[in-house]
């Protein structure tokens, strides 16, 4: 069951929300961390596989598929791997978790208090919520996100030894901009997808609620189909993001140094993708994408939900 009110405009105060947000942030960050650094650096491998643009021998192994991109990372860089860039991730999961929960209440209930003549049907206000949502968290984080991709796409010779290095380094060779290389398409994939999720996810999740499935996870598996349907819907965008948040002068010391040099813009940088590699590198690493997705989303809205309930719960006991 959720955490009070049918609509998740319903619960809670502004300040449990924006707790409870952060703190959904934190946990599903921590659980899905190898699948991302996975997922990324699936997403800036090109249809060279066996040489770096300039010809010389990568870095890096150069794999194709999940399997043998985890075998790789393991062998070449240890568990450890798999938890790169996870001080900026925490931080971007943290940070986006609260910032997205709290304008997506704030929206849904200023929709709310629309004339009745004017107001929405319940999934259009969701929509436009939670594309609201999105666009504000990722904006607002963007420099958090580009910092995690930069550094889950590092291999076992490093382009940055510390966060506060990276952002000095970052100011020094791209300036204030460099920070948000490939916002354009991290805003046009969010806005969608935060749109199609928040409006699958409320219109899954008083009927799965009622199913009364084991441990209150009517909302984990209103989450997993919401995120399913929506981040297969939008993964170019994602895949582009990815590519331009590693182009700069640093650009040839990620993933192996297979990332090619794209020109500024996301269609641009589309449509050299579909040339050289087909429409189907457009969708390199959608697989793990969606292996990461639906259990993030999943405990992203399950601990959301219980965090709530723990709050109100114990706001009870305190006024009692």
């Amino acid at each position: 069951m959720s955490a009070g009110g049918e609509h998740l405009k319903d619960e809670g105060s502004r300040r449990q929300v924006v707790a409870a947000g952060a703190i959904a942030g934190l946990v599903s960050r921590f659980c899905i961390a190898p699948l991302d650094v996975i997922k990324i650096r699936l997403q800036l491998q090109t249809h060279r596989y066996s040489q770096r643009h300039d010809g010389i021998k990568p870095a890096i192994s150069s794999t194709r598929g999940t399997v043998p991109t985890f075998i790789a990372i393991l062998r070449e860089e240890g568990v450890i791997g798999f938890w790169k860039g996870n001080v900026p991730a925490e931080l971007l999961y943290i940070t986006y978790g609260a910032l997205q929960f709290t304008t997506y209440r704030l929206m849904t209930q200023a929709l709310h208090y629309l004339p009745l003549a004017r107001r929405l049907p319940s999934p259009v206000e969701s929509f436009i919520s939670g594309a609201s949502a999105g666009a504000a968290a990722t904006t607002l984080t963007y420099p958090l996100d580009l910092l995690r991709t930069r550094f889950a796409a590092q291999g076992p010779v490093k382009v940055y030894h510390s966060l506060l290095g990276s952002v000095r380094d970052i100011v020094r060779t791209e300036g204030a901009k460099g920070f948000f290389q490939g916002l354009g398409a991290g805003v046009g994939q969010i806005v969608p997808y935060m749109g199609l999720f928040f409006s699958t996810y409320e219109l899954l999740r008083p009927p799965l609620a009622d199913l009364q499935l084991p441990f209150g996870s009517g909302d984990a598996a209103a989450g997993i189909f919401a995120s399913v349907f929506a981040k297969t819907g939008v993964f170019p965008m994602d895949l582009i993001r990815k590519r331009l948040q590693v182009q700069g002068p640093t650009r040839e010391r990620f993933a192996g140094g297979m990332v090619p040099l794209y020109g500024e813009g996301v269609w641009s940088t589309g449509r050299e993708i579909v040339k050289k590699e087909g429409w189907r590198g457009m969708y390199r690493g959608l697989g793990v994408g969606l292996m990461k997705a639906a259990p993030a989303s999943a405990v992203t809205m399950w601990t959301y939900e219980r965090a709530l309930r723990a709050m109100n719960e114990w706001e009870s006991m305190v006024e009692k």
